[in-house]
């Protein structure tokens, strides 16, 4: 699949995460065979005021690319700022979120509630195409409720504007993260368009995302939190069945947490990623707590059993 002048080499993508697809998942993600890895949503207005907390969202390495960064507001020339400053940095791919449900972000005209507004979400994409040096995607999801899906028009608007592909969650705002997803509306969005679309929703297995493009036509599959723990997600065989076949993966993780999070919330990540690892495991509640109960890195390691007691 191309998106503008970018080649993937292979059909599966980390979708953004926030809170989750930082620079250290995103570069495990990669080693185990995501073909692009997109970084979590990054504030407008925290990058054209140069807030620290946003800039430190943009950290990098060269060893995860191809990359996307996601852009999230909903002023034009806000947005058009922020992809100006976003093109010195190193990069492949700028995407614009019209498709997070979360509430807060939602009061304030973004994400989601942009599906509601066909003719400012088409300003602000052509506002960050005019200032972005690199391709342009966006993701939405397929409307605001069952009664309204509006995804194959949004995406045509989308194109129009000048999006270089489209993703689209295949849930509605009022299902959030719930229900089942309607791959038909992915479906319905690829024979709207005539650029890329990457077709996200319940995908918790290489399988899976085989089979969503199989049955939609759809050019790529993004794995958001079917990915949490599973970093196999991307690979045909998938994920190992016993703690020793996941061991590698999850201490490379936490060598590459202690080497890119700052050391603030390097524990809480660790945890909260760490034990997701667990998932399916006989002990697993138990291995879980000592986790959570641990004060160090190392502590975290000590949780888990030697494979000689644990296999």
């Amino acid at each position: 699949m191309h998106i503008g002048p970018l080649k993937l080499t292979g059909p599966g993508i980390l979708a953004p995460l926030a809170g989750y697809t930082d620079l250290a998942f995103r570069l495990l993600c990669r080693r185990e065979g995501a073909a692009m890895c997109f970084s979590e949503m990054i504030s407008c207005h925290g990058l054209v005021y140069g807030q620290k907390k946003t800039l430190e969202l943009l950290a990098s390495d060269p060893a995860e690319r191809p990359v996307a960064f996601q852009l999230f507001g909903n002023e034009p020339g806000i947005m058009g700022e922020a992809a100006d400053l976003l093109n010195p940095h190193p990069m492949d791919a700028l995407d614009i979120n019209m498709g997070c449900p979360v509430r807060k972000v939602i009061r304030k005209g973004s994400g989601s509630a942009l599906m509601k507004d066909f003719d400012r979400a088409s300003a602000i994409i052509q506002a960050v195409c005019r200032n972005s040096r690199h391709p342009v995607t966006v993701k939405f999801r397929s409307g605001w409720n069952s009664g309204q899906v509006v995804a194959p028009e949004f995406a045509r608007m989308a194109e129009e504007s000048g999006a270089a592909a489209v993703t689209i969650h295949a849930r509605s705002w009022a299902q959030g993260f719930g229900g089942k997803a309607d791959w038909e509306v992915i479906a319905r969005v690829k024979d709207a368009v005539s650029v890329p679309v990457i077709g996200n929703g319940d995908i918790l297995s290489h399988g899976d995302g085989i089979r969503m493009m199989a049955q939609t036509g759809c050019d790529a599959f993004m794995v958001g939190r079917g990915s949490l723990g599973n970093p196999w997600v991307f690979q045909e065989q998938g994920r190992p069945a016993t703690l020793s076949g996941r061991r590698g993966v999850i201490l490379a993780h936490l060598e590459l947490m202690e080497r890119y999070i700052p050391p603030r919330k390097l524990l809480f990540k660790a945890k909260n990623h760490i034990s997701r690892y667990l998932s399916g495991l006989p002990g697993a509640t138990r291995i879980r707590g000592n986790i959570m109960a641990a004060t160090t890195m190392d502590e975290i390691r000590s949780a888990l059993p030697p494979s000689s007691l644990y296999p």
